[in-house]
């Protein structure tokens, strides 16, 4: 079985636009989850954005995830992504990531690109099963800690050449999982 398939264990939720409403249960999940968080008015001004799209994860009425992102002409970016802490490893981020995958296409978007916490190791494992791989640094990219960025990247037929110059595909987050694997 992929890792980027629904698995029988995986906790079915339905997957929909953000809408006004949900800013409440949304900027819980944001405070639950990160140290420095987007207040709602970021939120709203990244929503009010033409290209700028909203979605939840609802699980029995109750918002469990969410995610925003940018749509750009060969790409799309994700801006903020979270699960709640109480609903995490139940396969509700890998399905918003593989509802966001579906919508790349060989004659437009290609790609999806995001910026995570060098610090922030359990969403860089996670993005790497789900086939994104790191591919720069971007140095003192969050100015709130001083903190440094990985680049990752999903691109459809990856290629070596995909890659920057001097990076490679292994990383140690790959060798953190080729010595997990080994065991």
């Amino acid at each position: 079985m992929s890792l980027n398939q629904p698995s029988n264990q995986d906790l079915m939720v339905q997957i929909r636009w953000l809408i006004r409403r949900d800013m409440p249960e949304v900027l819980r999940i944001e405070e639950e989850s990160f140290e420095y968080t987007w207040s709602e008015e970021y939120f709203l001004s990244c929503l009010r954005q033409r290209n700028c799209i909203g979605m939840v994860a609802e699980h029995n009425h109750q918002i469990v995830g969410f995610m925003i992102y940018e749509l750009h002409k060969s790409m799309i970016q994700v801006l903020n992504f979270a699960v709640a802490p109480e609903f995490r490893q139940q396969g509700i981020g890998r399905q918003m990531v593989q509802r966001v995958i579906d919508k790349l296409s060989q004659q437009r978007r290609r790609e999806i690109v995001l910026e995570v916490r060098e610090t922030n190791l359990p969403a860089q494992l996670f993005f790497r099963k789900m086939d994104f791989r790191a591919v720069s640094v971007l140095r003192n990219y969050f100015e709130d800690a001083g903190e440094d960025a990985y680049v990752l990247q999903y691109r459809l037929q990856r290629t070596e050449q995909d890659f920057a110059p001097g990076l490679s595909p292994k990383n140690r987050i790959s060798n953190y999982l080729d010595a997990s694997d080994a065991a």
